[in-house]
């Protein structure tokens, strides 16, 4: 009976919004956090840890609202970058503290404690996962659930993910990390586009023994309903702050780059990831001026200083039926600049390697860059085909 009213329940949710939407079509997808009597029956008398941050939503309502109001023991939640409720920008230190809306205590894993310690996870019988991804190695949530992982594994604590599509998720390309340049902004061996949901990279961090833990860890993934790696959808919350829209998250993979130069992408505007510029560029017809926003851009990248640059909007819609990286603005950049200046150290963490920024330097085309890339793409694509759970083309 308690089955059958848990499955009630998430059908009442499901057709009051749903979870996920594909982008022109009517056909719903339904997110892993949205099959409530698939997991939380394995909940039930446990002690809960829970990783969210504002996108683990389903029809609207938080997923910490909604596991609190079934009476199941949250005793935690672990917060990434950005804030639980999202409200902290790229890079800002998240503080411990207590949800104001449930009362349960916060636990930050962005700042100084990136991974849960033994004592975070004291009382914990179960970790549960559910954060929406975009698909970029160098956005952070994958770190940290490799993390959150690594430590569950080692306290022999099983972990649930919760799984999401991948708005990304349809094409893989971009330079494949070098070990000796891992990061919190890229801690494996993938490329810039994993073309991967979180389930997926999760089973193969697991599987390709990339856990620094030496212990196995009790891993099940939900998977979405309705999903293959064809799928275009629009995410329903933004999943950070300067991601606002679709147009952004399809940008992304291609200017997230720039952030390891001296260009700027627009933080501090209300464009961000749409655009790219610098104040020193030629007149391009094109202006925008970055000012600090609390909780998504303080004090930006050429604060309160007009920028000649591009608007990309009509390349977004390009960029999301051909499926690849956009070497083209960073190369146009940096022949405008033309200076040994134009990279920062942050530049190889970003990219994985400090190849792509000598390839740049000495002249490479696009072609020729993209070229160097495939036999390592090649290699990865056959690594991730282990751990794939939705149908490809």
């Amino acid at each position: 009976m308690k089955r059958f009213l848990l499955f009630l329940f998430s059908t009442l949710i499901l057709q009051s919004s749903g979870g996920c939407q594909r982008l022109g079509n009517a056909e719903e997808v339904v997110c892993g956090a949205a099959q409530f009597g698939e997991y939380v029956p394995l909940l039930q008398n446990k002690r809960i840890a829970l990783v969210a941050n504002a996108t683990s939503q389903v029809a609207g309502t938080h997923l910490a609202d909604t596991l609190a109001g079934m009476a199941l023991h949250l005793s935690t939640i672990f917060c990434p970058e950005h804030g639980f409720r999202g409200e902290a920008e790229a890079g800002a230190g998240i503080e411990n503290g207590k949800d104001l809306k449930t009362g349960i205590p916060i636990a930050s894993l962005y700042g100084q404690q990136k991974r849960p310690t033994a004592a975070m996870l004291e009382d914990i019988d179960i970790v549960v996962f559910d954060i929406q991804d975009v698909g970029a190695r160098f956005y952070t949530y994958i770190s940290t659930m490799s993390y959150v992982m690594d430590a569950c594994a080692a306290y022999g604590i099983p972990m649930i993910i919760l799984d999401r599509p991948n708005p990304n998720g349809y094409y893989v390309d971009g330079p494949v990390l070098e070990e000796e340049n891992r990061s919190f902004v890229g801690l494996h061996p993938v490329p810039v586009v994993h073309g991967m949901t979180m389930g997926e990279y999760a089973q193969m961090v697991a599987g390709e023994g990339w856990l620094e833990s030496q212990k196995k860890l009790e891993l099940t993934v939900i998977p979405c309903l309705g999903y293959d790696h064809t799928t275009r959808y629009k995410l329903p919350v933004k999943p950070s702050p300067n991601l606002p829209d679709m147009k952004s998250i399809y940008l992304y993979p291609s200017l997230c780059l720039f952030e390891g130069t001296l260009v700027s992408i627009g933080r501090g505007t209300d464009k961000p990831f749409r655009q790219y510029g610098h104040p020193d560029f030629p007149e391009t017809g094109y202006t925008f001026t970055p000012v600090s926003i609390k909780g998504a851009s303080e004090h930006p990248k050429h604060e309160n200083r007009e920028c000649h640059g591009y608007l990309l909007d009509a390349d977004a819609a390009r960029l999301e039926k051909t499926g690849k990286l956009d070497l083209s603005y960073l190369l146009h950049a940096y022949s405008l600049f033309n200076d040994s200046g134009f990279f920062t150290s942050f530049f190889t963490k970003l990219s994985g390697t400090p190849t792509l920024q000598e390839q740049i330097v000495a002249g490479w085309s696009e072609e020729q860059i993209r070229n160097a890339w495939q036999e390592d793409l090649k290699a990865f694509k056959k690594i991730r085909k282990k751990y794939l759970l939705y149908k490809e083309k």
